[in-house]
Order: structure tokens, then C-alpha cells, then sequence
């Protein structure tokens, strides 16, 4: 795991791998900065047929875009994995390229659609399982460190799951994803729980898909395919 999180920062400067990166990034502010402009017009219109003042209408907008922000940091690892997910198979691709030729040769390329919904599926899972598993999180309250503790399996699970799949889809039948995630749990939670822990770094966060998806395809061909 640790050659794979090693050859993986190798090849950030791949021209593309800074073009996935570069991609995803444009794509993820994108989103977010949707959503703050949407939640700022939302709430004033909302002010404004309450009879709200106008000020106190862009007051309330102002205060909401500023939850919203919140709220983003919150998602931003949904919302970046699912946006990685659409473009995770030329991430792969570039490492198969330069460490494992062979496996290119023999790879099906996911197609854009099935990446679509394989990024869509993997925010959904990880807002409907921490909004399922946030009674637990507020019972670990308690604890002064549960809390975090559980925050941090949950999300490593999901994310171990996701980030294995990318490559596995492009070796393996849909039909076959199931047992094979069951045979490779180990390794997967493994994976993920360094894919969360690097996005939770400020800034470092902003490369833990792409890296993630690179260390996923070098965990696959040298220990998850075996």
C-alpha cells in the first residue's frame, strides 16, 4: 500500500492525470459554486414573499450562502468522488499505460454513462449511509472521540468500495463486482481509509481522488487481482 500511495504522487505530473485533475476540480467548484448562487436566489425569494426588507432579504441570502459553504466542505468528499467517478477511467488508464501494459491490452474501457452512474451511485451511497448513521454519530458524541472515529469507518468503507470498483470495472463483469468486493474487503478498507484520511487535509484534499483512483488501480493488479 505504501509503494502504491509512492508511484502514485510519482505520477501526478502525468499531462493526463493534470488533465483528469485539472477536469474534476473545474467540474467540482462548478457544482458548488451552482449550488451558493442557487441558495443565495432561493433565500432572497423567499425573504422577498415573506415580506422581508430587501436588506434583510441579502442578509438572510448572505447567512445561507455561508451555511451552504459549510455544508459544502461537509459533501465536498461526496461530491468529489462522484465527479472523479466520471472520469476515474482515464486516471487508470494512464497508470495501466505506464505499469502495467499488459492489463491495458486486456482492459474495457468503462463507457461515460456507466461512469455517470457509477459517481451518482457513490454520493448517493455516502449521503444515505451518514444520514443513517448519524443517531450513531450523535450517541459517540459522548465519547469526545466516537464520533469522529465512526465518521471515519463509515466514509473509509464507502470510499474503499468506490475507489476499487473503478478499476474493477474495466477487468471484471458487473455480475462479478459483488463477490469480488466481498473476497478483497480487507484491502479495499485499507485503501479507503487512506483515501479519507487525505481527504481530510486541507488542500491535500483537493488530489485524494485522483491519487486514490491511482493507488486503487496499482492495489488492484498488485494484490487485488491476485
Amino acid at each position: 500500500m505504501i509503494a502504491a500511495f509512492f508511484l502514485s504522487v510519482g505520477q501526478l505530473g502525468d499531462r493526463r492525470i493534470l488533465a483528469v485533475l485539472a477536469k474534476s476540480l473545474a467540474l467540482t467548484f462548478a457544482l458548488l459554486a451552482t449550488a451558493g448562487v442557487g441558495i443565495w436566489f432561493g433565500v432572497r425569494a423567499l425573504a422577498g414573499w415573506m415580506g422581508i426588507s430587501a436588506v434583510g432579504g441579502d442578509l438572510a441570502g448572505a447567512a445561507a450562502v455561508l451555511a451552504g459553504v459549510a455544508l459544502g466542505w461537509l459533501i465536498f468528499r461526496a461530491l468529489a468522488i462522484a465527479v472523479i467517478g466520471i472520469f476515474a477511467d482515464d486516471v487508470v488508464a494512464a497508470v495501466e499505460a505506464k505499469h502495467y501494459p499488459a492489463a491495458l491490452a486486456s482492459a474495457k474501457p468503462v463507457p461515460f454513462a456507466r461512469g455517470l452512474a457509477m459517481g451518482g451511485g457513490s454520493a448517493a451511497r455516502a449521503v444515505l449511509w451518514n444520514v443513517a448513521a448519524a443517531p450513531l454519530y450523535l450517541i459517540l458524541l459522548a465519547t469526545g472521540v466516537g464520533t469522529a472515529i465512526g465518521f471515519f469507518v463509515v466514509n473509509a468503507l464507502l470510499l474503499g468500495r468506490d475507489l476499487g470498483d473503478m478499476v474493477a470495472a474495466r477487468h471484471r463483469q458487473a455480475a462479478a463486482l459483488p463477490a469480488f468486493r466481498q473476497e478483497t474487503r480487507a484491502a479495499r478498507l485499507l485503501l479507503g481509509a487512506i483515501g479519507t484520511a487525505l481527504l481530510l487535509i486541507p488542500f491535500v484534499n483537493l488530489l485524494a481522488p485522483v491519487l486514490g483512483a491511482a493507488m486503487a488501480t496499482h492495489v488492484f493488479h498488485r494484490r487485488l487481482s491476485k
